[in-house]
């Protein structure tokens, strides 16, 4: 669910079992999460440039804040379900930046999630060793 207020806007994301929660505000590019500087949260570089990325194909970063909670999963899904929520919020924000967003995949919601293991079996998909004699 995304909705606009006056100056906030705000919008969802989910990948796997996280999800993010993002209020974008206009400022000067600082990101918060979890209350925690983006840098503090998420320790590895390529999960700050998956963040990021949505504004960086908008070219938003530096004249947005950006307050995110996320929940659930671990942090590489975190991040994606981050990505998700900014570019939902960019659209709500700003509804010509659809077309760029969609075209670098950042709409779509990744909805691949693990497998269920299942009876008789060691895991989701790999069996027990078959013994002919």
């Amino acid at each position: 669910m995304a909705t606009a207020t006056s100056n906030k806007t705000y919008a969802s994301g989910r990948r796997k079992t996280s999800s993010a929660r993002v209020w974008l505000t206009p400022g000067t590019g600082k990101i918060v999460v979890n209350g925690l500087p983006l840098a503090d949260y998420f320790k590895r570089l390529s999960s700050e440039m998956i963040v990021k990325q949505p504004l960086a194909v908008t070219a938003t970063g530096e004249k947005l804040d950006i307050k995110a909670t996320v929940k659930g999963g671990g942090k590489t899904g975190q991040c994606g379900a981050m990505r998700h929520g900014i570019a939902r919020a960019l659209i709500r924000l700003n509804p010509e930046l659809r077309k760029s967003l969609k075209k670098n995949g950042l709409l779509t919601r990744d909805s691949r999630v693990k497998e269920r293991k299942k009876y008789g079996q060691k895991g989701a998909r790999k069996r027990f060793q078959f013994s002919k004699r």
